[in-house]
């Protein structure tokens, strides 16, 4: 008999869940190639906006009215300009001699407050050097901003606007670093999510339910395939050894065509993929977008013949139409039925000014009638025309699937020229991730197809 789960502590499931979040900050920088940090938001209402805005406008009104009085008082001003040091220090790089004599000379805070004392203070000067030195560590793309500080008159609003930038050249500079750190990341990042959903598994022993039962059903669905393309005389022997012939990598891949079809309101998702949950969502309404795009596309042009079928730039208008017209579909309020009888009339429209201008007789009444109920037939899950589209598009990601350790891209099936451009781009990204995928948890879905194999 198994021995019963060993207590697991607060604190080991507090570093356990520290673990994850490592893992997911990982992986989030190796497999979005346009991860970048970006600055904080708070919703505009809400309190703890006010509550900052609150005390911003408190120490700039301070600052202020120091720099009012007479004489000047600068308490608040060097401290602002001592941060403004640190802050361009932190820009450096251990080779920036140089500059870093030249920020500690200029911003010699003990110089400063002498001078403050003094009355011999010039902080438009100190503001003038800050503002040049910071053009000189920025990024290119932030010189537009660095020219716009030149032209501050005041300066309680200079140094707003100065720190403003600095927030900016702080982000750029975690970005580089993210960008630096990305390839040697990504030959380690395999191995250290292994790692840590091992710890997580450890805490955690039923952790594999749902990765179980996705592979089984895909182990299935491959075996019931299998025997369907059997010989019909075949015994049931031989349906057996059809559906022992099946590969862990073509189990694999088909859980993974599975995902691309997922209840994700009702079912929970596999363990192993959770962390890309959101972005094998996005693929799924991609796709979904783009089967009506070509199921539009091919009905629109077998009813216009050959006319429109090689007339530069025509497909491309009716997919920015549907597009357009199909935007927020997913959401509970979007009317399909409404949206597409709106893309029907836009695309009669459109065929019969294409027609006209290259000298083809447009549709009769009675041709637009026909071509608006096709599209509007669409809508309906039975749709012949959109389970053949559909059908085509799962092919040809399986083949993808199954070719994407090859140079070239496989074949596109009959039908799907006109979409040919935005599947290639879907199917490059979902298989980069799948690929990934198969690489960090491969050891898990191999046990686990033994026992579901052998079992088969």
């Amino acid at each position: 008999a198994a021995s019963p789960p060993r207590p697991v502590s607060i604190e080991e499931l507090m570093e356990t869940a520290k673990g994850v979040t490592n893992m997911a900050l990982a992986h989030e920088i190796v497999v979005n190639g346009d991860f970048q940090i970006k600055p904080a938001e708070l919703p505009e209402h809400s309190l703890e906006k006010k509550v900052r805005d609150i005390v911003h406008k408190a120490f700039w009104d301070c600052l202020e009215a120091q720099l009012k009085e007479d004489p000047p008082t600068y308490d608040h001003a060097i401290k602002l300009l001592g941060e403004i040091k640190e802050n361009l220090l932190s820009f450096l790089l251990p080779g920036h001699t140089r500059l870093r004599s030249q920020i500690t000379e200029v911003l010699d805070l003990d110089l400063i407050k002498q001078e403050a004392e003094n009355g011999a203070l010039d902080i438009s000067k100190l503001v003038e050097f800050v503002i040049g030195m910071m053009g000189t560590l920025c990024a290119p793309a932030r010189d537009e901003e660095i020219k716009k500080l030149k032209d501050i008159n005041g300066i309680v609003p200079l140094f707003r606007a100065i720190f403003s930038v600095l927030d900016l050249m702080k982000m750029d500079m975690a970005n580089f670093a993210v960008s630096s750190i990305r390839p040697k990341l990504m030959q380690q990042s395999a191995e250290y999510e292994r790692k840590k959903f091992q710890e997580f598994l450890e805490k955690q022993p039923s952790s594999l339910d749902l990765v179980t039962r996705w592979l089984q059903e895909a182990a299935d669905d491959l075996a019931k395939l299998r025997c369907k393309m059997l010989p019909p005389h075949c015994s049931d022997d031989g349906a057996t050894g059809g559906a022992s012939a099946l590969c862990s990598t073509a189990v694999q891949n088909q859980a993974y065509l599975k995902l691309l079809k997922w209840d994700h309101v009702n079912r929970p998702f596999p363990e192993v993929v959770l962390m890309d949950q959101t972005r094998f969502q996005e693929i799924q309404l991609e796709l979904e977008q783009l089967l009506l795009t070509g199921t539009v596309l091919l009905v629109t042009f077998s009813a216009a013949g050959s006319a429109l079928v090689d007339m530069p730039g025509f497909a491309e208008k009716i997919k920015t139409i549907v597009k357009v017209l199909l935007t927020g579909m997913h959401l509970p309020s979007f009317n399909l039925q409404e949206s597409l009888a709106t893309v029907g009339e836009k695309v009669c429209a459109e065929v019969n000014s294409c027609l006209s201008q290259h000298g083809f007789t447009p549709f009769s009444a009675e041709r637009e009638t026909v071509l608006k109920g096709q599209i509007q037939a669409v809508a309906n899950p039975d749709n012949t025309i959109c389970k053949l589209i559909d059908s085509r598009i799962q092919k040809f990601l399986e083949n993808y699937l199954a070719s994407s350790h090859q140079k070239s891209l496989p074949a596109i099936p009959g039908g799907l020229g006109p979409i040919q451009r935005e599947l290639e781009e879907i199917a490059v990204k979902y298989v980069r991730l799948v690929n990934y995928n198969k690489m960090v948890f491969s050891p898990y879905y191999d046990a686990i197809l033994g026992k579901i194999l052998t079992k088969e």
